[in-house]
């Protein structure tokens, strides 16, 4: 079978749709177990989570850690998440990778530190391709999916999804053996 990749015109929430049917259809012709989902407030989580409810994958909806945009505030309500478990999925909310104390340090000492080096440089593919990559990583620290496997990963630009990928699964420990495997969908903007 082959396989092909959608571009979108322009990043943003009006390519989740498609993108869902992008992964919908890779687990279904390829047979994929796991499936990592970008979201901030929840809505892309719960769309996924109602579409993929009786595929048998284990979705894992990954979440902007607590605090992220401001003191003691999460992004996604917990009714949110919970409506999001009772579809099957699982809800991680943890520290985003390329976002983390080295950030703070930039801020107050001017600096550029290996970590935002790496999230610009990923930058380069697209915010969707950045945040794929560090969704994976995430949900494989939290043990969440296993190491080694390839998964299906879906992010976006801001809001919903605008990139599927494939990519072979390492915990962050293992950065430098993360694989993009192929690039499914991807805004060009």
């Amino acid at each position: 079978m082959q396989r092909t990749v959608t571009y979108f015109e322009k990043p943003g929430q009006e390519n989740t749709s498609q993108c869902l049917d992008i992964v919908k259809n890779a687990v279904k012709d390829f047979g994929y177990k796991h499936v990592v989902v970008a979201t901030t407030t929840g809505s892309t989580g719960q769309i996924f989570a109602d579409a993929l409810k009786d595929s048998g994958v284990n979705l894992v909806v990954v979440t902007h850690s607590h605090g992220f945009k401001e003191p003691n505030h999460s992004e996604m309500p917990e009714d949110v998440k919970e409506k999001i478990r009772s579809s099957g999925a699982k809800v991680y909310t943890g520290t985003m990778l390329t976002h983390n104390i080295e950030t703070a340090l930039s801020a107050k000492f001017s600096g550029v530190y290996p970590t935002l080096l790496i999230a610009q440089t990923l930058r380069r593919f697209g915010e969707g391709p950045k945040v794929c990559c560090e969704i994976v990583m995430m949900a494989a620290d939290a043990g969440l999916i296993p190491e080694g496997e390839e998964v299906l990963a879906a992010a976006g630009t801001g809001n919903g999804a605008d990139t599927v990928m494939v990519i072979r699964s390492v915990t962050s420990k293992r950065f430098l053996d993360l694989r993009v495997l192929e690039i499914l969908a991807k805004a060009r903007g």
